[in-house]
């Protein structure tokens, strides 16, 4: 434990260093440009991978299945390298030279270290260590932690494509993205790492049922079961979070990023259909979610729509939360305010004080849907993101068909 907090003082100070060069202005990037591989370390001896490309124009791509992440924040001095993710306040930092990379992977306001290493020349995810002997596509009704009070379900979806899997497993709060892995005899392997999350699926898989380990960076692992069930559904996610008995509807007021404080009821948002979504600066589900939200807006944007964002931060300070939110505010041009509603903590139960009136908040992100009256009509859970494919294009349908439907009464 003293070397722990020994390794995160050493690397909060590296932090707080101001670094002089950067890849702004430097005629190259000081690594080879190409395909790299990239690994970071979690529990039980296992290794989380991932790929990445070093672009000509200075930047790195960082590739999962479908999702190409373009990162330009690249520091360099001396043989020191810092990579900051886009949006979400992870980096990576340490040593290099031109074909490797040794560094810890730190998420500073959760006080969390990971060791990190990369090398230039490799393309592959995982090692194929042999022909599969199964084949994963389709649909698996999953529970996680089984048999604990922390238990959940879930829905996995693959794509098997000869060693080849992709997919993802969609939940009651969401999906965990895109899933990049590799299937050899019965046993099967995926990851995916985004800047803000590191997560690795471990199993084996024994006729239409499979057994399995989910580790997220290197502080949590949990067990998962899940059998073949193509027509399993996840519970409605228009149930699951409601306004109490005894409230007569949404109220918060809470500050902007000029520290002026907004209220639901505000004149300038009263008769208009308002759009609420519950998030975090640090949430991958909630930036996928912002992303289609800042589309429609501009798409539709019309002077009887609004849409407000509530951020529940864990940075430890308000100044650093508004300094999250002003980051996600530029990187994905959100058009509309995002409201401070918490900083400190994004614990749920914690969360739900802010808000009183719902039942709970199950999950970042969720939306709560208020027509011109002033009236909360629907209370959407979780979000399917685009990774989870044909989930993804139905909820855009229905999102559109509703919000059309309000603003025309």
């Amino acid at each position: 434990m003293k070397a722990f907090f020994a390794t995160l003082l050493v690397f909060t100070t590296l932090l707080s260093c101001k670094t002089e060069t950067t890849t702004n202005t430097q005629e190259s990037l000081p690594l080879k440009t190409g395909d790299w591989h990239a690994v970071l370390d979690v529990q039980d001896g296992k290794q989380l991978p991932f790929t990445f490309k070093v672009n000509d124009n200075n930047t790195l791509t960082v590739f999962n299945a479908e999702e190409e992440i373009n990162v330009e924040d690249i520091n360099v001095e001396g043989d020191t390298i810092t990579i900051q993710f886009p949006v979400y306040e992870g980096i990576i930092k340490g040593t290099f030279d031109s074909t490797n990379i040794s560094a810890k992977y730190i998420k500073p306001s959760l006080n969390r270290i990971v060791n990190f290493t990369a090398t230039y020349g490799k393309k592959d995810r995982f090692e194929i260590e042999d022909e599969p002997s199964v084949d994963m596509t389709g649909s698996w009704e999953t529970i996680f932690s089984p048999g604990t009070e922390d238990s959940y379900v879930a829905k996995g979806i693959f794509i098997q494509d000869g060693n080849t899997l992709t997919g993802t497993f969609r939940t009651t709060t969401g999906d965990y993205r895109y899933l990049e892995g590799v299937v050899y005899g019965n046993y099967f392997e995926l990851s995916t790492f985004d800047g803000a999350h590191a997560f690795l699926f471990s199993g084996q898989v024994e006729g239409d049922q499979l057994k399995g380990t989910f580790y997220s960076g290197n502080h949590f692992k949990e067990p998962f079961e899940a059998m073949r069930n193509d027509a399993y559904e996840l519970p409605d996610a228009n149930a699951l979070t409601y306004i109490k008995d005894g409230y007569d509807g949404l109220e918060f007021t809470f500050p902007n990023l000029k520290g002026e404080s907004i209220s639901l009821n505000d004149d300038n948002l009263k008769g208009k259909v308002r759009i609420i979504q519950i998030m975090g600066t640090w949430c991958p589900n909630c930036l996928d979610e912002t992303r289609y939200y800042v589309d429609y807006y501009n798409a539709y944007k019309t002077d009887d729509l609004e849409f407000l964002a509530l951020a529940f931060e864990y940075a430890p300070t308000k100044e650093k939360a508004f300094k999250s939110i002003e980051r996600l505010k530029d990187n994905a041009n959100v058009p509309y305010p995002i409201l401070l509603a918490q900083y400190g903590s994004a614990d749920k139960a914690k969360s739900q004080e802010k808000l009183p009136m719902l039942n709970q908040i199950l999950s970042y992100p969720t939306t709560i849907f208020v027509d011109k009256k002033g009236v909360v009509r629907k209370i959407h859970t979780g979000f399917d993101g685009p990774a989870t494919g044909e989930k993804y294009e139905v909820f855009k349908r229905e999102f559109d068909a509703f919000v059309t439907e309000l603003l025309a009464e």
